[in-house]
């Protein structure tokens, strides 16, 4: 049976673009190579950490939404996430029917938006 996850990682500050963009690489290719499928991920930018975290006050946020039937991917991913210097928090979330639902409806929505300010742009 194929599981739904959701995982939402906070990079360093500290990380230039490429440092950053080079981490998520490589965790995106951890989980393809682990038979994860359809993943989505989304980048949502440098944000204030509600408590200092190893004295840094903000944080990159990424967020990777994936199936897969493999159970030890998870296990295995979170493993990295503790090894890695680079990464301050992560949280993996296994979601219901109800948490699959609710992300199908946030992508077509964003797509929506996308679409609309591209028009209001070409006008």
């Amino acid at each position: 049976m194929v599981n739904h996850y959701e995982t939402v990682f906070i990079l360093t500050p500290v990380l230039s673009e490429e440092q950053a963009k080079e981490t998520v690489k490589k965790y995106k290719e951890l989980l393809e190579q682990n038979g994860a499928q359809n993943i989505y991920e989304e980048f949502w930018g440098l944000r204030k950490l509600a408590y200092p975290i190893q004295k840094k006050t903000t944080g990159f946020y990424y967020l990777f939404q994936y199936e897969t039937d493999n159970k030890e991917l998870v296990s295995l991913l979170e493993l990295n996430f503790k090894r890695d210097e680079r990464v301050l928090r992560y949280l993996t979330v296994k979601l219901d029917k109800y948490g699959v639902e609710w992300n199908e409806k946030r992508k077509k929505q964003q797509a929506e938006n996308k679409s609309k300010e591209k028009n209001k742009i070409e006008l």
